[in-house]
């Protein structure tokens, strides 16, 4: 049941705090490029033995779907040999010119390799990146994530990622 409720009350706070950054934040802007984002950090930072290091490549398309919603896909892998590739959904808030808040979620299939055990090979991606954003609109900064299996099986240890990013605009013009 206490495993219940801190779950329950770690949503509300996440919602709520969704909300504000939602409210106080200018959303994606019309010109946004397309972009090819390379990042480089720590797998399943839990102190565990399966922490290992990562790579990953994403690309988040400039067009928006459902309001301002962009279309994005993605992978990483692991000096453990696991994998994990997936594809979502990210919205940028911005604050002021430079500073940039992009929350996604995305499912995706995850191959354990000889890495850490998440109990199924469907796992849900949620992530978080603060960027500084360049003149040529690149963007630079911190990655967090998080894969879990939503419960889909009885294993769910869940992992965490902490990388550091790069995103290269498709179109350097500065507007």
């Amino acid at each position: 049941m206490t495993n219940w409720i801190a779950w329950a009350a770690g949503r509300i706070g996440m919602a709520v705090l969704a909300v504000v950054v939602f409210l106080s934040a200018g959303v994606a802007r019309a010109d946004d490029p397309e972009f090819l984002t390379f990042g480089a950090g720590v797998f399943d930072m839990n102190g565990d033995d399966g922490t290992a290091g990562m790579v990953s490549m994403e690309y988040v398309d400039d067009r928006k779907w459902i309001w301002a919603l962009k279309p994005m896909t993605g992978f990483f892998i692991n000096h453990h040999g696991g994998a994990y590739g997936y594809a979502g959904l990210a919205l940028d808030l911005y604050f002021g010119r430079r500073l940039v808040v992009t929350p996604s979620f995305a499912p995706g299939l995850y191959w354990q390799g000889g890495s850490t055990d998440l109990g199924h090979p469907v796992e849900f991606r949620s992530s978080v990146k603060f960027a500084y954003r360049l003149d040529d609109r690149s963007r630079i900064g911190l990655d967090l994530s998080h894969i879990s299996n939503a419960g889909l099986d009885k294993r769910n240890p869940g992992a965490n990622q902490l990388m550091l990013f790069y995103s290269v605009p498709f179109t350097r013009d500065g507007k």
